[in-house]
């Protein structure tokens, strides 16, 4: 089963930036659709933004609009999440898989064991 490596997480103050990576557990010509989500401290895990492997296309939750950025690697194999004007209310951690773009992003559609280890973004003064 393919997996992703999280990073780039760390302590942040709010206004500031992270900029996070996936990388696949192992290289694959075979490009995919990647989501983010997240999960805050006592919440639920949810969808944050996805990027579809034909056209390039994206989706946002509502509350990182405008904020957030996912792009891809020109050789597939990294996505990337820019997080821009960060909030205490992003602090959590953030996990990437395999994922429909944007029909996939529902947490609760995957199973326990597709989650990595994720990276913890903490945005606090």
């Amino acid at each position: 089963q393919l997996r992703f490596v999280e990073s780039g997480g760390g302590l942040v103050q709010p206004g500031g930036s992270l900029r996070l990576s996936c990388a696949a557990s192992e290289w694959t010509s075979d490009f995919y659709a990647i989501g983010w989500f997240r999960q805050a401290p006592g919440k639920e895990r949810e969808g944050v933004s996805c990027i579809s492997p034909s056209d390039g296309s994206t989706w946002y939750a509502d509350s990182v609009k405008a904020r957030f950025t996912i792009s891809r690697a020109n050789a597939g194999d990294t996505v990337y999440l820019q997080m821009n004007s960060l909030k205490p209310e992003d602090t959590a951690v953030y996990y990437c898989i395999r994922a429909g773009c944007p029909e996939g992003m529902t947490a609760s559609l995957f199973d326990s064991t597709v989650w990595g280890q994720g990276t913890l973004v903490t945005v606090s003064s």
